[in-house]
């Protein structure tokens, strides 16, 4: 028996050492799917799962967020730090229809092979973003797109924070695409992946046009404090609106012209409302006005009266 127990110990260490490897996997639309996915699942089998749940190419926008240096050990705090992550993968924002998440993937999933796939099947243009620098092309219309968004690797020390800073960053492109519907794929990689792949993603260009889907671009600044080197020659810096530094009555505008207006016309009403009651408390009246008169001459004049 000893011997029995003995001879399953590699066994359980080599499960263990399989599945610490594992990172998890979130997928959410705006539209009605039909899912059924297992709780574990390798990427030769996720992916080929994706392309027939979208083979009808349901969405207008589909975007494919990388999100290297979280494994299935992050979940403990991973969701705190994502909190519009969060609310749309529990059914709390109304908008989403169809999710679901994959705790434990064997392995990285291959972002390009899925962009590939959905861009032939639903004839999308691709493009790709790098959200270290903090922008993103503002969308003019509804043309089905594939939206390929690389996150850095989270770092080992403050890495909730650095997750919240993504988070915020992928809600904010979701509200300003032109469409609501929409399909975001989140794929996540294991530390000592993500740093074999960073050189892949360095690579990488920052945009990229397919048939000349990409007109009229503005870009905005998701994002203080980037780098002004980060390699975008071909964006003039007057196209960018960057968010001022400094402190929050700079940032921020809290008196706007309808505000001032009306504050001028509550200052109006208020001094004719004081001018009536300064009006009405100056009226002096005797109390001897309101007196019944007596004596000989109240009698005199009631008998003249009769």
């Amino acid at each position: 028996m000893l011997l029995h127990k003995l001879g399953l110990l590699p066994l359980g260490a080599a499960l263990a050492n399989a599945f610490a490897d594992t990172s998890p996997f979130f997928f959410f639309s705006t539209s009605e799917l039909l899912i059924s996915v297992p709780e574990i699942q390798t990427p030769s089998t996720l992916i080929p799962r994706l392309s027939n749940l979208l083979s009808s190419c349901p969405s207008d926008f589909y975007v494919l967020v990388s999100q290297p240096g979280l494994d299935a050990s992050d979940l403990s705090w991973f969701p705190r730090s994502a909190p519009n992550l969060r609310r749309r993968m529990d059914g709390t924002n109304k908008d989403v229809r169809s999710s679901f998440e994959i705790r434990d993937v064997l392995g990285e999933v291959n972002s390009a092979e899925i962009e590939k796939s959905l861009a032939e099947m639903c004839r999308a243009g691709v493009v790709a973003v790098d959200a270290s620098t903090g922008s993103f092309p503002i969308l003019s219309d509804a043309t089905p797109r594939v939206i390929r968004l690389d996150f850095p690797s989270l770092p080992t020390t403050r890495g909730a924070m650095k997750a919240a800073e993504h988070d915020a960053f992928l809600n904010s492109v979701l509200d300003l695409l032109p469409s609501e519907k929409y399909t975001v794929i989140y794929t996540t990689s294991h530390i000592q992946d993500s740093v074999e792949g960073s050189q892949i993603q360095e690579n990488d260009q920052l945009y990229e046009m397919n048939n000349g889907m990409w007109e009229d671009e503005v870009h905005m600044d998701l994002k203080r404090d980037f780098s002004a080197s980060s390699g975008l020659a071909h964006v003039s810096k007057k196209d960018e609106i960057q968010l001022p530094d400094g402190p929050l009555f700079a940032r921020y505008q809290f008196f706007t012209p309808g505000i001032f207006m009306g504050l001028f016309v509550s200052f109006i009403l208020l001094s004719i409302l004081y001018i009536a009651i300064t009006a009405l408390s100056s009226l002096q009246v005797s109390y001897l006005a309101f007196d019944k008169e007596m004596g000989p001459a109240a009698q005199k004049k009631k008998e003249q009266s009769q």
